[in-house]
């Protein structure tokens, strides 16, 4: 089994940094009982001037309060409160490199009522790529992504994640390396935990929004696009129309950009090395350490603090 944490590792809980071995929550929290809190994944890194970065902290932490909004948990952090918090978490740590997950969960509440009052934990530990860093074999799952007419689908709700893991299991039990869910509509939705990409022709295509998870990694990989004049689009297609392409990949904040060899019985055609997706890849990368940014965009960073 993987190692989150030690004797020595500090979590910051509800205001205060705590040796996470020593940590306590009620086993009455409404969370454990009906995966009711809400959770974001985030990624720092040493940059190229060895220093930390949390990467889209604020665009990470905006999305935690509206995932908690969305679903009616008691929110009342700022942003700023949180991202100096991590940041501690990460120097207590002796982090660089690391993936945070904080968690917004609920207080003893075996009703379906509202609760007046939530609590909050960041935790981080070293972590590589999620899905390794080898072209993956992927099945497509027998489970749909959750109908968003029964959740809140915008929302990175830790009880929708049930889904994933049930699809992510399959797979494996398949020998495969992961799964591609599709929507209730039979089209492809996202993996267990990543959004998806194919190319055609040197274009790119990516599931509209609407039955997947709006990811910040995928609207950083549209922000490369548009950058290196990379042609997009946002539309519904189905597992056939993806057995089609010449290329296809991953993209999540765990995952960052991982490409398939294969898609069930379909193995994509384009070398992974001369594709437009591969130029994503390494241009991600490339940004997360801010490798592309120059000395005076690097100095305007926000909160960027040595180790």
């Amino acid at each position: 089994m993987a190692t989150y944490y030690n004797d020595n590792t500090i979590i910051y809980l509800n205001g205060e940094f705590v040796k996470a071995a020593e940590a306590k929550m009620d086993f009455y929290s409404q969370s454990l009982h009906y995966g009711y809190s809400v959770f974001e994944g985030i990624r720092s890194y040493k940059t190229v001037n060895g220093k930390t970065k949390i990467f889209k902290e604020i665009e990470h932490f905006k999305r935690l309060k509206n995932s908690a909004v969305a679903i009616n948990m008691p929110y009342h952090w700022s942003a700023d409160q949180l991202i100096d918090a991590t940041y501690e978490v990460l120097k207590r740590n002796n982090l660089q490199d690391a993936y945070i997950r904080p968690v917004v969960y609920a207080p003893a509440n075996m009703k379906f009522d509202v609760n007046e009052n939530s609590f909050i934990i960041i935790e981080a530990w070293e972590m590589q790529p999620f899905l390794g860093e080898k072209l993956l074999r992927v099945m497509t799952s027998s489970f749909q992504r959750p109908n968003p007419k029964g959740f809140k689908i915008q929302a990175k709700a830790a009880g929708h994640y049930v889904n994933s893991i049930l699809a992510s299991q399959e797979a494996k039990a398949n020998g495969y390396d992961e799964a591609l869910l599709p929507d209730m509509n039979n089209n492809v939705a996202e993996a267990p935990g990543a959004n998806l990409f194919y190319e055609k022709d040197g274009k790119l295509f990516t599931p509209a929004l609407g039955n997947i998870l709006p990811g910040i990694t995928r609207a950083t990989v549209l922000e490369i696009c548009d950058k290196m004049n990379i042609e997009v689009e946002e539309r519904f297609f189905t597992i056939e129309v993806l057995k089609q392409a010449d290329a296809a990949f991953f993209c999540g904040t765990a995952a960052e950009v991982i490409g398939f060899e294969s898609l069930d019985d379909y193995r994509f055609p384009l070398n992974w090395t001369e594709s437009v997706s591969k130029q994503i890849q390494s241009a991600y990368k490339d940004l997360v350490v801010e490798k592309d940014l120059t000395p005076a965009k690097q100095a305007r960073t926000k909160k960027i603090i040595p180790i």
